[in-house]
Order: C-alpha cells, then sequence, then structure tokens
C-alpha cells in the first residue's frame, strides 16, 4: 500500500515536533523554538534525518497555520482594547515602530542590502513577540507586575500595525512603486473595509450566536467560527488583501461577543496543531550556509534589535510620561523579534521583493533573540540601579516633572473635542454609507430592475437603497448638535456660532450629496429636479421621529454588542462577590485599590479628627469605612476620630499607600477579601444629569447621598481625588465609593432623570 506523500510529511513532521518540544520543555526554552529545530532536521539539508519530500504542500499547511494564528490573535487582541490600552502604549509604540524601521533600513543600507531588502528588514525588526514575551511572564511569574500592562498595551499597538505593514506589502511593494498617491488609496482603502467589516461583524455576530445559543455546543461553534474565519479570508483576498488580515479581523470580531473565551478555548488545540506545522516550515527554510555566510549581519542585526528596543522603548515610555524604572523593565521586554518577523519575510520571499538569503538570516536572528529574552528580563533590575546612580541629577528630575504631569488632570479644549467627535461621526457613517450604496449599484439594483422593468423597478431599487442609509444620514447630520460641547461654544461667543451653523451645513451637504448620488446612478435624471428631490429627502430624515428613534436604536444595539462581554462578567462577578469587581479592575489599571488596616495603639493619629489629619490633602488618600468593634462608619466625617484598633478601608495607589503607612504605624494588614460594607461603581453624566455643571463641592454627594468621589474620567483622561471646585461635564465618568445601598440610590438618583438622548 502506497502512503501519499503529504501523509507521510505530516507524520514525519510531527514525530520530529513533539520529541524537540518535549526537549525544549525540560531545557525550560520556547517551544517555538523546538518547532524551528524540528523544521531544520526535517528538511533536506541535513542527510543524518529522514527528509520531507513535498515542500510545497506543506507550504499550503503553513499558510493555513498563519490563519489560524492571527485568528487567535484577533481574539486576544479586540480593538475595544486598542483604545483602552491608553496614549502610553500608542506613542511607545509608535516611537518604537518608527525608529526601528529607520534604524534598520539604515543598517540595511550599511550592508548593501539594497532599498526593498532595507525597508522590509526595518519592518521585520521593529515588531516584538507577543506570544514569547507572554510565555516569559509567565513563565517567570512577572504577569501582575505594573510595568507587564504597558507591554501589553505596546504589543497590542504594533500587533495592529504589522497587519497594517502586511497589506501594504501585499498592495504596494508588488509592483515595486512608492508612489504617493498609490500608498494614500491603500491606506483608504484599508481603513474602508476594516470599518465595514469591523461595525457589520459586531452588529450581527453576536445576534447569530444569541439566536443560536441553544444548539451551540463546542463542536458546532467551532465549525460556525472557523467557517466565519475562512469566509472572512475569502472576502479579504478578494478585495486584494491577505488572508492574514481577514482572519484577524474575524478574531476581532469574535472577541468581542459572549462567546470569545469559550471559541478561544475549543479553537486552541486547532490553532496549535497548525501553528506548529507552519513554524517547522519556518525551520525547513532556514539556510546553514547562508547562516555562516551571513554570520556577522547576523551579530549586528542582534545587537540592532537589542540595543535599539532598549533605547527606543525607553524614551517612548519617558516621552509617554511613565518613571524611568518603568521605562527600562519595558525596554529590556521587548528585545526579540517573532512570529510577524516570519510571516513578513515569507510574504516578501513568496511575492519575490526580497532577496532569498534574508528569510534564513531572519529566522537566525529571531532564533537568538528568543533564546535571550528570559536573560534579559532578569537584567532589568541591575540595568536601572546602574543608570539611576549615574545619571545626572536633572536628567532624573526631568524625567521624574514628565511622569508627574502625565498623571496631572487635563484641560480640555472643546472645540477640539466637539471637531474630533464630529470627524469620526462623518467618517464612520460615510464609509457605511458607501458600502451600501456599491452594495445596492451591484447587486439590488441589477436583480430589481431585471424583475422589474422600467420606472417601477428603478423607483423601488432607489427607494430601498434610500432607506438603507436613512438612518445613518440622520445620525451624520444630527448627531452632537444637542452635546454640551455645541451648547456651551454656542452660549460662550457668539462669534463661535458662525462656524457651528457651517458645520450642520457641511455634513446636511454630504448626505443631500450621497442621496443625490443615488438618485442620478439610479434614474440619470437632470441636475435641477435631483437636487430638489434630494433636498426634501434629507429634510424629511431630519424630521422624521421615528427615524431618530431607529437611528438612536441601531447605534444602542452596536454599543450593546460591542459591550456585552464586559457586562456579562461584571455580572458575574457582581454576583459572586458582592460588589462590583469590574470597576475596581478598573480602578486598578489607574494603581489604584482598596486597602484594609489596623491602627496601632500608639499610632499618632490617634484621637484626632479626621478633618485635622487631612490625609486626603496630605497623602491623596481616602478613608472609606471604619469599623470599630461592631460599628462600621461608612464614609466617615470630618469630626470623626480615630481610636487603636480601628480597622480602616483606604482608597489610593500604592505609592499614596506607602506613604501614608510610613506616616502612620499600622498594626497589621487585613487579609484580602474581608468582609467590606462598601463598594466603589461608576456612572456617566448624562444630558439631563442633576449634577451637570454642579462642582463637586456643591453636588451633595457626599453630604446628601453618603458617597465619596474617588475619580472623573473625562475624553479618556482619568483624574483621581479631584479638586472640590471641579465642575461635572456631560460625558464625564465618575468614580464612587460608599456603602453598596447608599450607591444603589446615588445610580438610581442619575438614572431617574435621563431621557433618550441624540449624543
Amino acid at each position: 500500500m502506497n502512503i501519499p506523500p503529504l501523509i507521510a510529511d505530516l507524520a514525519l513532521i510531527l514525530i520530529s515536533a513533539g520529541v524537540t518540544t518535549i526537549l525544549f520543555k525540560w531545557l525550560k526554552q520556547p517551544v517555538v523554538l523546538g518547532y524551528i529545530v524540528a523544521g531544520c532536521l526535517v528538511s533536506s539539508q541535513i542527510s543524518l534525518t529522514p527528509s520531507v519530500s513535498g515542500a510545497s504542500d506543506i507550504g499550503t499547511w503553513a499558510d493555513i497555520g498563519v490563519i489560524f494564528l492571527l485568528f487567535s490573535l484577533g481574539l486576544d487582541f479586540s480593538f475595544k482594547k486598542l483604545l483602552n490600552v491608553g496614549r502610553t502604549a500608542i506613542i511607545a509604540a509608535l516611537v518604537i515602530v518608527s525608529f526601528m524601521i529607520i534604524l534598520g533600513f539604515l543598517v540595511g543600507l550599511a550592508m548593501g542590502w539594497g532599498i526593498t531588502n532595507s525597508v522590509l528588514l526595518g519592518g521585520m525588526i521593529s515588531m516584538s513577540s507577543t506570544a514569547i514575551i507572554i510565555k516569559a511572564f509567565d513563565d517567570m511569574g512577572l504577569r501582575s507586575q505594573k510595568f507587564t500592562k504597558l507591554v501589553f498595551g505596546i504589543l497590542i499597538f504594533e500587533d495592529l500595525i504589522a497587519i497594517v505593514l502586511m497589506v501594504l506589502i501585499s498592495t504596494i511593494f508588488v509592483g515595486k512603486s512608492f508612489e504617493g498617491t498609490e500608498l494614500i488609496y491603500g491606506i483608504l482603502k484599508l481603513v474602508f473595509f476594516l470599518v465595514v467589516w469591523l461595525i457589520a461583524g459586531i452588529y450581527f455576530v453576536p445576534i447569530i450566536l444569541k439566536k443560536a445559543k441553544n444548539v451551540l455546543n463546542d463542536e458546532t461553534l467551532l465549525v460556525f467560527s472557523l467557517g466565519l474565519c475562512f469566509c472572512m479570508v475569502l472576502f479579504a483576498m478578494n478585495v486584494g488583501f491577505s488572508s492574514a488580515l481577514g482572519a484577524f479581523v474575524m478574531g476581532s470580531v469574535m472577541a468581542e461577543t459572549l462567546e470569545a473565551e469559550r471559541v478561544e478555548k475549543i479553537v486552541r488545540p486547532v490553532k496549535d496543531l497548525f501553528g506548529a506545522i507552519f513554524f517547522v516550515s519556518v525551520g525547513m527554510m532556514v539556510n546553514f550556509t547562508v547562516i555562516i555566510e551571513y554570520a556577522f549581519p547576523i551579530f549586528i542585526l542582534v545587537l540592532t534589535i537589542v540595543i535599539g528596543q532598549i533605547v527606543f522603548a525607553s524614551m517612548g515610555l519617558i516621552l509617554s510620561g511613565q518613571s524611568l524604572k518603568v521605562a527600562i523593565q519595558s525596554g529590556f521586554c521587548l528585545t526579540q523579534i517573532g512570529e510577524f518577523a516570519f510571516i513578513i519575510a515569507m510574504l516578501g520571499t513568496k511575492l519575490g521583493i526580497i532577496d532569498n538569503f534574508i528569510y534564513p538570516v531572519i529566522v537566525a536572528v529571531s532564533v537568538i533573540t528568543i533564546f535571550i529574552t528570559p536573560y534579559m528580563m532578569k537584567l532589568t533590575e541591575p540595568a536601572y540601579n546602574f543608570l539611576e546612580k549615574r545619571l545626572p541629577e536633572n536628567w532624573k528630575k526631568h524625567i521624574e516633572a514628565r511622569a508627574t504631569a502625565g498623571k496631572s488632570a487635563h484641560n480640555e479644549n472643546m472645540w477640539q473635542v466637539l471637531l474630533l467627535e464630529i470627524l469620526r461621526i462623518v467618517a464612520v457613517y460615510s464609509i457605511l454609507s458607501i458600502a451600501i450604496i456599491i452594495l445596492s449599484i451591484n447587486y439590488i439594483l441589477p436583480i430589481i430592475t431585471e424583475s422589474i422593468p422600467g420606472i417601477w423597478g428603478k423607483i423601488l431599487a432607489a427607494s430601498l437603497t434610500i432607506l438603507f442609509i436613512a438612518p445613518l444620514q440622520r445620525a451624520l447630520v444630527a448627531k452632537k448638535n444637542h452635546s454640551i460641547e455645541y451648547k456651551y461654544l454656542w452660549a460662550a461667543n457668539k462669534f463661535n456660532r458662525a462656524p457651528l451653523v457651517i458645520l450642520i451645513i457641511l455634513r446636511f451637504t454630504l448626505a443631500f450629496g450621497f442621496v443625490a448620488f443615488v438618485l442620478i446612478r439610479t434614474f440619470n435624471a437632470k441636475v435641477g429636479i435631483t437636487v430638489f428631490i434630494a433636498c426634501v429627502i434629507v429634510l424629511l430624515m431630519m424630521v422624521s421621529k421615528r427615524l431618530k428613534l431607529y437611528s438612536i436604536k441601531l447605534e444602542r444595539k452596536f454599543l450593546h454588542n460591542l459591550n456585552s462581554r464586559e457586562y456579562e462578567q461584571d455580572k458575574k462577578v457582581e454576583k459572586e462577590s458582592g460588589y462590583k469587581k469590574g470597576l475596581a479592575s478598573q480602578l486598578s489599571s489607574y494603581d489604584v485599590h482598596l486597602v484594609d488596616y489596623i491602627i496601632s495603639q500608639n499610632a499618632i493619629c490617634i484621637g484626632k479628627k479626621l478633618k485635622d489629619l487631612n490625609y486626603r490633602k496630605k497623602f491623596g488618600i481616602h478613608i472609606v469605612s471604619i469599623l470599630r468593634g461592631n460599628k462600621r462608619i461608612n464614609i466617615p466625617g470630618g469630626e470623626v476620630q480615630l481610636f487603636p484598633l480601628d480597622k480602616i478601608l483606604v482608597l489610593g495607589t500604592d505609592e499614596q499607600l506607602e506613604k501614608f503607612q510610613n506616616e502612620i504605624k499600622i498594626e497589621s494588614v487585613i487579609p484580602e477579601g474581608a468582609n467590606r460594607n462598601v463598594s466603589i461603581e461608576q456612572f456617566e453624566i448624562t444630558a439631563n444629569s442633576p449634577f451637570l455643571g454642579k462642582t463637586l463641592e456643591n453636588s451633595g454627594i457626599r453630604e446628601k447621598d453618603g458617597c465619596t468621589v474617588v475619580g472623573i474620567e473625562r475624553n479618556g483622561i482619568s483624574t483621581m481625588n479631584p479638586e472640590s471646585q471641579t465642575i461635572f461635564c456631560k460625558g464625564d465618568f465618575v468614580w464612587v465609593v460608599g456603602e453598596t445601598e447608599s450607591i444603589r440610590k446615588l445610580i438610581a438618583k442619575e438614572d431617574s432623570v435621563t431621557v433618550m438622548e441624540e449624543c
């Protein structure tokens, strides 16, 4: 019986991969290195071991492996995470990628590798390995440390940049053209399809999963999820993008669903299998002759990556307002290249736009940098101590000043906020309108006009198209016209009114343009008639209350789908623990948390009133509860005194709590999870909120509602311990601490006056 070559090759690959992974696990080295070594062993270059006969077939399986890797990466990614990583991670990632691409380009040119090779070399060495860093953090027990959150944020943004680079390589470098118009077209095309895919996916996929929930066991969910993945892969390839982009986008869509964790769990074995084949195929492409010949360039590239990542990552984090220690810790963790370097190198080789020697060189560089990653992480503390002792004092003061300034309150610019929101609204709704019009022209119009010839068929086709885009046009024109920013600017200065009116006119003109285009494209009517009919239609859209409600309903459904995973997690945690831990974890991302202490019998604060101690001003902390015997005092007032053995619940950052502990003598710290009768909650200031326009001091939240405000988030900027004269603005998210019942009543008061409104 003849065994098909593909089956024999797969058996050889998996056996060799299994043996090498066991060996590398025993040596406490990354499994990825084991796969690459297995690929070297089964390649035709080593005569002592059996070799794979059908390399082209294995290449196809490796392509499937890339799809699963990117789908799994998307499941762990979520574009919403990108919005939550904050400006620190985004600034640092942009600094790292930009300077590493330039550095790689210059190093490539210096070694005589040519422009195209050097450009792609810069892209390959600019991306750190997400998989390797996560594995190293887990192995070394570093996942809980503060700097790791920043590293994950940087990796998230780098992954997105890598996807963009792959798309640009596929669309621009194929023709070896660097024309500005082609580059702009490629980026606009990418943005257009990303917006359409993500919004459509997040709107429809959760609805489908919810409807089919009762029949989705692990088997059907696996098949359905992978079916969606490959459907998006085909869609992406048909419009000129890579299969990797399609897989990544569908993974990101699935990441926002309630089934995300379950999908990730059941897909993992399939991903691991095909991922192993991919990394083995990477090892098969290693050319030892090339590695020996290019040993010196490999050494130079390793030094470039290690030194460049440390320098530019540290610089980016310091520029974004982080301390020297956090910057050094993060920089030393990013000193490797991994999966995206392989994928970009493989893509460039397949397209024939880089020389063949680049691939084995990059693989060798990646193997070396992955191998030294754990050792680089262990060097962070000695490196920081070395620099801290030798940096000039004025440098250290400047870095500390930037770190302090990064945490200060944000003084918003109303015009900037309004224009950015309007720009987002116009971009998103215009892209969706264009997508619907394109689908209508290519599919709806031909089908209807063939079934119903003549004018009535055209009227029906145009009516359906306008009906589909009507909620989008209504939102495009009307949203933000009643916002707090708009009203403030209108009332603040009469010279603001003309620009504000012009903004509405421009948005109305854009909506009119979409409707007019549909009419002209369908009827070929005269311009005058078209203009009149289009204006009437858009005006009817603006005055229709039903369309307004439907537009709001569509947006709320999308936002509910987008946030459904967080809603369910918070409900689950609240049910299990009795308080909102989702909020507590959100606060902890700003290094703020609750800690219980017992006052020592000889503490200097004994017998003194809280207003005299003034710990809020002195340390920035809040004493939110005092347990004295069987009596509990929640949100204590200024007249309350502290006594020996009082158990106090304190809210603050690590730094604030450390200073507080040093000031007063603490008997002991109550273990985590002790019974508490207070919790942390968050609510939003709406247009009809009873607190809108009031200062924190005059709001009565502490005196009347028995709660204390510990933080305000405004336009993505969080301020902990806001000043008493801080004014509440629409859209503010307010963190309050208090008794569970008091917070419930406070939220109920807020909700009772909240009505359906347009933002």
